[in-house]
């Protein structure tokens, strides 16, 4: 998921107190602070050669293993301490603080949206790199990299624990699934960033929520003509995405359906024996969705009867599975994670944004009432999802610069400044 093309909210709708103001002053007065600004500048090729890396290394969705297994090596490189492999598949590793300070937990996702067999190849042409997943998410791998690094090299000491790591199942049908592992396990975690493809402006805080169901309608099947007057499982789902399609939802919140996907029959002179659809219904508001699946399930079964009822049978059932969840979250954009982002983009000269809600890793601890933000690794790019997927590198420093300051003024400096992120 790539945050770069997002619409803005309000460019001008942010607020920043001035106790945060006066942390990110004091913060880029200090030596090691600066020294880890400007490693991360003068590191930007070696990053881009770690974005490349990861990028020829296949991570199709639910097989992210191969992928994981070396970033849970560059971790171990970069000496953090108690790495490990979840039983979800995530690979983290934590850089410990004092023990005065919030645990903060920096991650991207490891899987791509690409079919295991894709060729992941990367090739460059005209100053931009081109690769199925090169941006979305193996930007974001490699900046959560780059940050451990600075941190090591600007030999800075955090008052707050720091896990870095790379997490399974962002895309698609993968559901969240290794954000929700990490919740079921890391119950005592403060603070998370999400890196997402993205410019160092933008600080998406808010979550977009969404259901995904997998509707099939099943019946007898037939000739076309020698048993004619059977219902048709095609028919009974055109009946649904009629209904589907005829449905009027309010604007604010803003709520979305979309039949993505539909297959079904055998043969033009077939009576459909099976139908199929994918179904995803977004909204930021839990219970607005929850509005819109409840009307939608009354379709779908409506759909079945109707053309039951048509033909005289009732041949024709209906099979609804849920095959997604993402919570819907929602936080102040006046939350402390929030305005230490927004600071930190002012530290480094930009006009902070904020993002419209999205569907990211940050969607899950927002849900759960942990502050958290998904922030882009810098750089540009576009092709999202597609086998040309491009990167372009140019001053891409900047993303982890913002973030770097993010991260170290919510866990805080030892001998230097108290953490913004309150531990619970």
């Amino acid at each position: 998921m790539s945050i770069d093309n997002e619409r803005v909210k309000n460019e001008t709708a942010y607020f920043i107190s001035n106790d945060v103001k006066k942390v990110y002053e004091n913060l880029l007065t200090d030596t090691h602070v600066i020294a880890g600004l400007e490693f991360i500048k003068s590191d930007n090729d070696a990053t881009m050669a770690d974005q490349i890396a990861i990028t020829e290394i296949p991570a199709p969705p639910f097989k992210e293993h191969v992928r994981a297994q070396y970033y849970k090596k560059r971790l171990e490189d970069l000496g953090l301490k108690d790495i490990r492999t979840d039983q979800e598949g995530n690979v983290f590793g934590v850089r410990p603080g004092t023990g005065n300070g919030p645990k903060l937990f920096v991650c991207a996702h490891l899987d791509t949206v690409f079919p295991e067999g894709t060729d992941t190849t990367v090739r460059k042409e005209d100053g931009k790199y081109i690769g199925p997943g090169i941006a979305d998410d193996c930007r974001g791998l490699t900046t959560v990299l780059a940050l451990a690094r600075a941190l090591n090299k600007a030999n800075i000491q955090t008052k707050g624990d720091i896990v870095f790591g790379g997490v399974v199942g962002e895309e698609g049908l993968g559901d969240l699934r290794g954000t929700k592992a990490i919740f079921r396990e890391q119950l005592d975690l403060d603070g998370f960033i999400s890196v997402e493809p993205g410019n160092p402006s933008r600080t998406t805080y808010l979550g977009t929520g969404s259901r995904r169901y997998s509707i099939t309608y099943k019946g007898p099947g037939g000739h076309s003509y020698g048993a004619f007057g059977l219902p048709s499982a095609i028919h009974a789902l055109g009946r649904a995405i009629a209904k589907i399609s005829e449905l009027n939802v309010p604007e604010e919140p803003k709520i979305t359906f979309t039949v993505g996907t539909i297959s079904g029959g055998t043969s033009v002179n077939t009576i459909a024996a099976e139908a199929a659809m994918l179904l995803d219904m977004r909204s930021t508001s839990p219970e607005e969705l929850l509005k819109l699946e409840e009307k939608v399930i009354t379709f779908l079964k409506e759909a079945a009867k109707e053309e039951n009822e048509h033909w005289k049978n009732d041949a024709i059932q209906v099979d609804i599975k849920l095959v997604g969840d993402r919570p819907a979250g929602f936080q102040s954009a006046e939350a402390i994670i929030v305005q230490a982002a927004l600071a930190s983009t002012e530290a480094l000269g930009f006009k902070p944004l904020l993002g419209e809600p999205s569907s990211t890793d940050s969607n899950v601890p927002i849900s759960l009432g942990v502050p958290a933000v998904t922030l882009g690794g810098g750089g540009s790019n576009g092709g999202s999802h597609t086998i040309d997927e491009w990167f372009d590198p140019t001053d891409a420093y900047y993303g982890v610069q913002k973030i770097f300051l993010t991260m170290i003024g919510l866990v805080g400096v030892e001998n230097m400044m108290e953490p913004l992120l309150q531990k619970k």
